[in-house]
């Protein structure tokens, strides 16, 4: 089998043509996968163009640079945006299986359906007439069942149109199952998520470092959770945040779409450079450097005229860079910079509650983490305690609906402490695997603007002796 492509020319699936204007689409991995089922009647067939990427040991998201190989879902989106179903009949193996689930999680798993392609006998699919030649069907009698291991196993369509005929291939794209309805489960649906849990299988059940050990003890990161974070003014939110996000993606691969509205881009890019390369004096190929790597890893959301972004806005731009980039998370800061016009029969409080709801569908849908960053109530008589969440302006859904509940407080008084010092403390955890209540402490280095434990030391600060220089290329260039 002989399949190449034009150097340089757009990703698209293979087969495109054959499902335009199809409610029906199946994906495979391979051309000749889809072929396969092209000679067995399936026309409305299509095959991601470069098979599956690589998988990770630790199931984490791919690293950015490889993570452009599902570009060209992006490209063939009016196509993919208009199927009702589909069918994905990825290769009977991990890095097919890790495929499968990622194409399920940006398409939408409500719409897909899922090809398990035999491994033992007990996977097979008996037909009503005699087994075709090649014998799934066939008694593999006493002996030899060592060998007998791989006799029943099928790697993909053509493995089975080849060994078991076109009528066995269109059995199994029949027998699909489907992904649950939302809001329609049986138990057992879960039984797989269940005894990952208990066995931490998965690697993100019980969340994942934020990179401080200590706050690690109350609290981490799970996909599909929705954290409110809040903290009286000048308390160093936003830069816990940025800190947070830049420590998810040097550990985890993580990718991040920012919706950060009281920031400027030019202001906002220096803070994340400093962080990621720990210094605030740097050469001009640091400066390259570090913003190349910033560049594949953080999205900016970003309103350009002169109205107020509202919530549905921001989370259509979240799904187009789900899909785009394969973000796992996403900060909204802050929740007073969005438009919260509503109609005059609706109470502030019903507002809030409709609101945070679009946001945790949208977290659980696509398995990513979203920080919300909510500002308290002007604080009468404050003396300089940090709020609880129940101080948030607008509603008390605030802390309601959070799956976890964080207060950023700043040290003021040079007698309690260092005044560098932060405190992390985190108010309410839905997931008891992910955390518990309880706080910690940061200090904050001014130089890098990055947080560290202070067991710790924060990262050196050198000064180029061209700093000047790259300062204004930087400015040029940006």
């Amino acid at each position: 089998k002989r399949f190449w492509q034009v150097k340089g020319a757009e990703k698209v699936f293979y087969g495109l043509d054959d499902v335009t204007g199809s409610d029906e689409i199946i994906i495979v991995e391979g051309e000749i996968d889809k072929l396969s089922l092209y000679e067995a009647g399936m026309t409305n067939a299509i095959s991601v163009p470069d098979g599956a990427p690589p998988q990770r040991n630790d199931n984490s998201p791919l690293p950015p640079e490889q993570d452009k190989k599902y570009s060209y879902m992006w490209n063939c989106r009016d196509v993919l945006d208009s199927a009702i179903r589909v069918v994905l009949a990825t290769d009977n193996d991990n890095p097919g299986q890790a495929l499968g689930e990622e194409l399920s999680r940006r398409l939408g798993r409500e719409r897909c359906y899922r090809v398990r392609w035999p491994t033992t006998l007990e996977d097979t699919i008996v037909l009503d007439d005699t087994a075709e030649e090649g014998g799934q069907g066939d008694d593999p009698g006493d002996g030899a069942e060592a060998a007998d291991v791989n006799r029943f196993f099928r790697k993909d369509a053509n493995e089975v149109l080849v060994k078991d005929g076109a009528a066995m291939l269109q059995a199994y794209i029949d027998s699909a199952e489907e992904y649950p309805i939302r809001g329609l489960f049986r138990l057992t649906d879960f039984w797989g998520d269940v005894y990952n849990y208990y066995n931490l299988h998965s690697g993100n059940e019980g969340g994942v470092s934020t990179g401080w050990r200590e706050l690690d003890q109350y609290y981490k990161i799970v996909p599909g959770e929705l954290s409110i974070v809040t903290g009286v003014p000048n308390s160093g939110k936003s830069e816990w945040l940025d800190a947070l996000c830049i420590n998810l993606a040097e550990q985890h691969n993580w990718t991040f779409a920012m919706c950060s509205m009281e920031k400027g881009v030019k202001d906002h890019a220096r803070q994340l450079l400093e962080k990621h390369v720990r210094k605030k004096r740097m050469g001009w190929e640091e400066v390259v450097e570090g913003m190349s790597w910033i560049d594949e890893r953080i999205f900016l959301i970003r309103y350009e005229d002169d109205e107020l972004p509202n919530i549905d806005w921001v989370l259509n731009l979240a799904r187009a860079a789900v899909l785009r980039h394969g973000i796992r998370g996403l900060v909204i800061d802050p929740y007073n910079e969005l438009d919260h016009q509503r109609p005059s029969s609706m109470t502030e409080t019903e507002y809030v509650s409709q609101m945070l709801t679009k946001i945790k569908r949208f977290a659980q849908h696509h398995e990513c983490h979203v920080w919300f960053v909510a500002h308290p109530r002007q604080l009468r008589e404050w003396k300089g305690e940090p709020p609880n969440l129940y101080d948030i302006s607008g509603s008390a859904h605030f802390i309601n609906k959070a799956d976890c509940g964080i207060v950023i407080h700043r040290n003021r008084d040079e007698e309690k402490g260092p005044m560098n010092e932060s405190r992390v403390l985190v108010r309410k955890i839905r997931n008891k695997a992910a955390g518990n209540i309880g706080e910690s402490v940061l200090h904050y280095d001014r130089v890098t603007g990055r947080f560290y434990e202070p067991k710790s030391s924060p990262a050196e600060s050198t000064q180029s002796t061209d700093f000047m220089s790259a300062v204004e290329k930087f400015n040029a260039a940006f």
